[in-house]
């Protein structure tokens, strides 16, 4: 738990720093002009969603990992809900990854 702290504590970060994309058009828009480093999708969004973000991200070499719940996301960058969020900035998307890759592991 602590460990997830400190990803959306860095997720919070990334907000404040104008690196975070959210909601669907958004992060479709930054996943199409290539300019999403990684893309977020919550464990509780539809299957709809996950299957859409995930092939379009794997389509363009885009990371992608499905983790946390819509809330909990949302919550991290001072918004209501988000399924789907993408880190446009290469220091935080690296980071990122590896906290979470390290938590699923």
């Amino acid at each position: 738990m602590k460990d997830n702290q400190k990803f959306l504590g860095l997720l919070g970060l990334a907000m404040r720093a104008g690196k975070v994309v959210s909601g669907e058009e958004g992060v479709l828009a930054a996943i199409k002009s290539q300019k999403a480093a990684l893309v977020i999708i919550a464990e509780n969004a539809s299957d709809g969603t996950k299957k859409k973000f995930t092939d379009k991200s794997t389509y363009r070499d885009i990371p992608c990992r499905i983790a946390f719940e819509k809330e909990v996301l949302g919550h991290a960058i001072g918004k209501k809900t988000r399924a789907v969020i993408g880190i446009v900035d290469p220091g935080f998307a690296t980071k990122m990854l590896e906290m979470i890759d390290w938590s699923l592991a």
